[in-house]
C-alpha cells in the first residue's frame, strides 16, 4: 500500500499551529480535490476543555468547507479503515493524545507508548493521502527535575523525532508564522 504524506506541525501553546494545519489541509484538499477530516484527541475532562472543544466544533462547523470529525482520545489506529487516499487528515494532537494514554489509561511504559503512538500515527498515514499531524513544543523549556515531568518530555521528545524523521514537512509556528524545519514548504 502506498503510504501517505505525512506533514508535522508544531509550537507553542497558542502559537497559530492548528489554525495553519487546518489551512493548509484546506488548501490541498482543494488542490487534491479529497475530504477533509479532523481527528480531535482531547477529551472533555473538566468546563475548560469542554468550553475549548465545543468552540472548535462550532469552527469547523462555520467553516466554509466541510469537515468530517471524528473524536478520539485514544486508539485512533481503530478509524483508519474509514479512510482513503481521497482523505486528507489533521489529528490535533499528539500531546493530547500522549496525556490520555497516560492520566486515563494509566499507561507508564516510555518506549512502549513511544512505538505505540508512533504506530497509531503511520496506520492513519498508510490510510489516507495527507496526514497533517499538530503537537504542542513543550520540550524546549529548560529540563524539570520532577521524574514525571522528565519521562513526559522523554516521551514526547522522542516521539517527536520519530514522527520528524518519517515525515516529509515538518514546521514549527511561531506567534502565527510558519518556519520550515524540513522538506518543502507546502
Amino acid at each position: 500500500m502506498e503510504t501517505g504524506k505525512l506533514i508535522f506541525v508544531t509550537g507553542g501553546s497558542r502559537s497559530g499551529k492548528t489554525s495553519y494545519a487546518e489551512k493548509m489541509a484546506i488548501d490541498l484538499g482543494q488542490d487534491l480535490e479529497a475530504n477533509l477530516h479532523y481527528i480531535a484527541c482531547s477529551d472533555s475532562i473538566d468546563m475548560e476543555m469542554s468550553e475549548r472543544i465545543a468552540r472548535h466544533r462550532r469552527d469547523r462547523e462555520n467553516a466554509p468547507v466541510h469537515w468530517e470529525t471524528w473524536e478520539c482520545p485514544y486508539n485512533v489506529q481503530r478509524i483508519a479503515r474509514h479512510f482513503s487516499k481521497r482523505d486528507i487528515l489533521v489529528l490535533d494532537c499528539v500531546t493530547t493524545l500522549l496525556d490520555n494514554y497516560l492520566y486515563e489509561l494509566m499507561m507508564k511504559e516510555a518506549e512502549w507508548l513511544i512505538d505505540c503512538l508512533f504506530d497509531e500515527l503511520t496506520s492513519l498515514q498508510e490510510a489516507s493521502s495527507v496526514l497533517i499531524v499538530v503537537s504542542n513544543e513543550v520540550t524546549q523549556e529548560v529540563p524539570f527535575k520532577e521524574q514525571l515531568i522528565k519521562k513526559y518530555q522523554y516521551i514526547l521528545g522522542s516521539l517527536h523525532q520519530k514522527i520528524v524523521y518519517q515525515a516529509d514537512t515538518a514546521y514549527l509556528v511561531e506567534n502565527g508564522l510558519p518556519i520550515c524545519k524540513k522538506g518543502a514548504a507546502e
